[in-house]
């Protein structure tokens, strides 16, 4: 593993969107998950939990997302060429990703304390990112209708009435790694109030 600045990190770490067939080794994907456990977390509770889809495992997960898509109206449930072509392409695209990781915590009925749950699944998902950087491995932070489907949560082994779907990570080693394009002036965004 090449050790990098943290510094250099957050600046080169790429949303990736293409990525090679070669599964991430489940001892190193624990190592990342590990820094990634280091995100500050109120009182200690460490909210994140994880479910990782990988070889077999993903056909079904594919399956629940596809169900999910013809449930909420994205998808067509009907034998029109169009749209079985539109699913196989989808079936294809999603069952070519190595990994995916759905990030998951249990609600909290308190607003403040949901609010403070999902900051620190947040903080856990950029450090995840960041640490998965290190190892050369890529990722992509999704956030999509389906983790807003109670059927696709309860599709997935969760209980929607309980537990809340942060996001779902694509991941792998990358095909290639997207240009830099920037970013805008902080000054922009940044307003100094000193009195």
């Amino acid at each position: 593993m090449k050790h990098i600045d943290i510094l250099q990190a957050i600046k080169q770490r790429r949303s990736i969107h293409n990525f090679k067939q070669e599964e991430v080794k489940e001892v190193i994907l624990k190592e990342i998950f590990t820094y990634g456990s280091y995100a500050p977390t109120h009182y200690m509770k460490e909210p994140w939990n994880i479910k990782l889809f990988q070889k077999e495992g993903k056909q079904a997960f594919v399956d629940a997302i596809i169900a999910s898509y013809q449930r909420i109206g994205m998808l067509k449930e009907d034998d029109d060429p169009k749209t079985q072509k539109m699913i196989a392409s989808m079936r294809d695209f999603l069952l070519a990703v190595p990994q995916h990781a759905l990030i998951y915590f249990e609600k909290e009925e308190d607003p403040v304390r949901y609010e403070e749950e999902y900051a620190a699944v947040c903080a856990f998902i950029q450090n995840t990112q960041l640490a998965a950087w290190e190892y050369g491995v890529g990722m992509l932070w999704t956030v999509t209708p389906y983790m807003h489907d109670e059927g696709f949560v309860e599709d997935i082994g969760l209980d929607s009435k309980r537990m809340k779907v942060a996001a779902v990570m694509q991941i792998g080693y990358p095909e290639r790694v997207p240009r830099d394009r920037g970013r805008n002036r902080i000054e922009d965004k940044l307003e100094i109030i000193s009195e």
